[in-house]
């Protein structure tokens, strides 16, 4: 698995899924859209932990700075 995002998308990432957190932990949101942005809040973190996003694989992008040497 090769990284394809940048530090910048990592935060952003993570900062949304803890927006959405606070939302539904506030009770800002509630009923099935609260279990869909936990769903989401989820999947950035993991994302944002790992440095890999599988739509980014599957449409070719790569926010990462980096070159990867093959």
């Amino acid at each position: 698995m090769k990284t394809n995002m940048g530090g910048i998308d990592r935060v952003i990432r993570f900062l949304v899924a803890i927006a959405a957190g606070l939302l539904v932990y506030f009770d800002m949101v509630s009923g099935t859209l609260a279990y869909i942005l936990l769903a989401v809040a989820g999947i950035f973190i993991l994302t944002s932990l790992v440095s890999f996003c599988p739509l980014y694989a599957v449409f070719g992008m790569n926010t990462c700075s980096t070159k990867h040497h093959k």
